[in-house]
């Protein structure tokens, strides 16, 4: 259980502000609130299976404490990586006339998650926790939940949450777990 609460709440942080909830508060003012929260369930499930896949199987072919070290840069690259921010152009949530809406946004929020962070997040944590189910569904969940307040923002309000304090709460949130992670990887290494 503790995997799926890891999962959740990094996850959850990571997408704040993240390329892939501006796409879904972009869709959010073109379609139905049912039609944005169905195209990002379905596209978070296939993504994090596939991060929770890579993640677990890198945990098979490193030693624990070179994990710990990944995982603890990983961390505090992410953290960075959400101070310098990242923008949404135009090109990326234009619609196509042959799509559907569903899957319009199943498409568009799938090859925006492809590298993303919080896809590179659900691998780390999935080479560290070790439980399948808990990640993926945890990742999933956290990825779904910050994407709802998205939409939640874009029927209501129209615009992007308030970027400034979200960045720097996640990168904080971010660079302090790296380092933690790096600590105790320092700590028990019997090189």
């Amino acid at each position: 259980m503790t995997a799926f609460w890891v999962s959740l709440f990094f996850v959850l942080i990571a997408e704040m502000g993240d390329k892939t909830q501006l796409v879904a508060l972009a869709y959010a003012t073109r379609y139905t609130t049912g039609t944005v929260m169905a195209g990002v369930f379905g596209a978070t499930l296939l993504v994090h299976l596939f991060s929770v896949i890579i993640g677990e199987t890198a945990s098979l072919a490193l030693p624990v404490v070179w994990i710990k070290l990944l995982a603890g840069f990983a961390f505090i690259g992410f953290g960075l990586w959400t101070l310098r921010g990242d923008e949404l152009k135009d090109d990326e949530i234009e619609s196509r006339n042959r799509f559907s809406p569903l899957l319009t946004v199943a498409i568009t929020f799938f090859l925006a998650e492809l590298g993303d962070k919080t896809m590179l997040a659900t691998i780390t944590i999935a080479s560290q926790q070790q439980s399948f189910m808990g990640v993926w569904l945890g990742s999933t969940v956290g990825m779904v939940l910050a994407d709802g307040l998205a939409i939640i923002v874009g029927k209501v309000m129209g615009k992007r949450l308030p970027e400034r304090a979200v960045k720097f709460g996640a990168a904080t949130i971010f660079i302090a777990s790296g380092l933690f992670t790096l600590f105790e990887a320092f700590s028990n290494w019997k090189g």
